[in-house]
């Protein structure tokens, strides 16, 4: 399983590293694991199951029986199922997003998806986003990416994407939302956010979506070339 190749793509919250490990998978034909859905997966069946204040080795077993499945619609949108229910929406939410954050703090959350998330290794290859997928998750990884942006244009972003979901939020209050979430992600003692040592970095201030898909694209055509 390990000689399945893997593109890990990290970055922080609204660094759109969501959207090109989606268009890379894509092109490339390969299977996609966005981690950060685990995270507010448990984060959103512990609200649904009356668990929101449930202690760590509770949440722990929680995250360990998800019943997940990613899936895709005709147009190439996500579709995202929690118990056979979709829940794409809901687990797109700011709130989610905070939960999210919470549980991705707690040591024995993480142990308890670790495995998931290694099985979505399979062949042809696998795009896997998140914030430790090259540090942690997928240390021989072939190509690792730490994707960013400035604050400033990582809040708008995400403005922009959840105003075209019909999700009303504040820009000041998103922008102040995402730098306490980057300080708390990148200061937690357990995978703290950080590139990995052998990461490219890749700031996508000012670039398009194509423009850094086509750079990520350019990494892992080099890779197999060899250069």
């Amino acid at each position: 399983m390990n000689e399945v190749p893997v593109v890990a793509i990290d970055g922080p919250v609204g660094s759109g590293k969501g959207t090109i490990a989606r268009q890379v998978a894509n092109a490339l034909g390969w299977h996609l694991l966005d981690s950060g859905a685990l995270y507010r997966l448990v984060g959103l069946a512990s609200v649904r199951r009356g668990m929101a204040e449930a202690g760590e080795d509770d949440l722990a077993t929680l995250a360990g029986d998800l019943s997940v499945r990613f899936d895709s619609d005709q147009t190439g949108n996500e579709r995202i199922f929690l118990d056979d229910e979709e829940v794409t929406t809901d687990v797109r939410t700011e709130e989610c997003g905070r939960l999210a954050s919470f549980v991705a703090s707690i040591p024995a959350v993480r142990a308890a998806l670790l495995d998931l998330q290694k099985g979505f290794r399979q062949a042809p290859g696998l795009v896997a986003d998140g914030r430790d997928m090259g540090s942690k998750v997928f240390p021989d990884a072939a190509l690792k990416v730490y994707l960013t942006a400035s604050a400033t244009e990582r809040a708008k972003r995400r403005h922009k994407q959840l105003k075209d979901k019909g999700i009303d939020v504040s820009l000041p209050a998103l922008s102040r939302d995402i730098e306490d979430r980057d300080r708390r992600d990148s200061e937690r003692t357990v995978a703290p956010l950080k590139p990995a040592a052998d990461a490219r970095l890749l700031d996508s201030s000012g670039q398009s979506i194509e423009e850094v898909t086509q750079i990520v694209l350019g990494w892992v055509a080099d890779l197999e070339k060899g250069t």
